[in-house]
């Protein structure tokens, strides 16, 4: 079992390589909106996925943080089907991605929390004719990774899990940890916890799981903003990961991604289930699938239950949306923005996630999207 985690990760580390490469020589590379065979627009590599081109020039987009392994590789596809169109997504967090978006700054922004309804009321003045919607278009489970040397397996719930963000259990050899972990060692090492320091959307789901399976012992709000006292901040699901790596006594919370692209370990969660459950995309797809849709008018916000005590069913998990105008979306971009949509929300496009540790939507919900990204005008 241990060789082949080695092989999925040195292959995970691969691939996220080739994706880097190619956004760097997107990046750098000429203004030249011709493809490989000299014909405008750019067309498709052999062997590339069925993308259908639409659009040039440069799609900027930014937001959440926690898709940005899986955008690159939506980008690397897209960009060797359509090398007329460059694609420059910045990981920026989901709050300041919305941000952006409302400002206009961007074609279409990232979130893992859905659109505030004051939100959607200010979309008006960019969706001219119009407003934001939200189109789930990937999942996943927010790993609880952590640094300490001799244990392998860490079984925590939700109640520990609370005090421990909320800097009231801070030793690792606490009565409530070992109770959890008979036939761990753990040591008496200091806990240190790493949150997030920007408005992010893997924050706003990690506190409404907190909220929602221990509110006994989690008094604060959930939101994209952390709350807590005490603990240490670090930017991004990437800083957040990069600190728990570099930190002994350290736990953060993060994408599946970054855990095994970091070879970090990830807690098991006592849910009131029969057993443990891992953070896996099996287990979070489980999640997801019991969750439903409750926007209207187009919007596909959902619904996620995250105190779930199903089996095999991971809790901790997030559903990133990208969000557009429905109508309104600005005449340069709007062509490229559909393209580049309705690749992510394609068969193709769902496929390549379970291989770096994202759910694919489940299908009832995939089939809505795919239908108002066609829509988008």
């Amino acid at each position: 079992m241990k060789l082949q985690r080695k092989n999925r990760l040195r292959a995970l580390s691969v691939s996220a390589l080739a994706v880097t490469s190619a956004l760097v020589l997107s990046a750098c590379g000429s203004d030249d909106n011709t493809g490989g065979d000299g014909s405008e627009g750019g067309q498709k590599d052999a062997g590339a996925a069925d993308i259908k081109c639409d659009g040039d020039g440069n799609l900027i987009a930014s937001g959440s943080s926690a898709q940005k392994n899986a955008v690159d590789a939506w980008v690397q596809a897209y960009q060797q089907a359509c090398s007329g169109t460059k694609i420059n997504y910045k990981a920026t967090g989901s709050g300041a991605g919305i941000q952006e978006f409302l400002q206009g700054k961007t074609a279409f922004a990232g979130s893992d929390s859905v659109l505030k309804e004051d939100e959607v009321e200010q979309s008006a003045k960019v969706c001219k004719s119009g407003k934001a919607v939200n189109l789930p278009l990937l999942a996943g489970p927010v790993a609880i990774g952590y640094n300490l040397s001799g244990v392998d397996d860490l079984v925590l719930d939700a109640s520990t899990l609370a005090k421990i963000f909320d800097s009231k259990i801070t030793k690792w050899d606490d009565a409530a940890i070992k109770k959890l972990n008979p036939d761990a060692d753990l040591p008496s090492t200091k806990i240190q916890a790493f949150h997030r320091s920007d408005e992010s959307g893997t924050t706003d789901n990690f506190t409404s799981y907190l909220a929602a399976a221990a509110s006994g012992d989690w008094k604060h709000e959930p939101g994209k903003a952390w709350a807590a006292k005490g603990g240490q901040s670090a930017d991004g699901s990437a800083g957040v990961a990069s600190n728990v790596k570099q930190t002994e006594g350290a736990i953060g919370y993060f994408e599946l991604s970054y855990a095994t692209g970091n070879n970090i370990p990830a807690v098991q969660l006592d849910t009131g289930a029969g057993d443990p459950v891992e953070a896996t995309v099996e287990n979070s797809s489980a999640a997801v699938s019991a969750g439903k849709i409750v926007g209207k008018d187009g919007d596909l916000a959902m619904e996620l239950d995250y105190a779930t005590k199903e089996e095999g069913a991971y809790p901790i998990i997030l559903v990133t949306y990208e969000i557009a105008c429905d109508k309104g979306n600005k005449a340069e971009t709007l062509p490229a923005t559909k393209s580049f949509l309705k690749y992510a929300a394609s068969e193709d496009g769902q496929k390549v996630l379970a291989d770096i540790d994202y759910a694919p939507m489940p299908e009832e919900i995939i089939t809505q999207v795919r239908k108002a990204v066609d829509s988008l005008a």
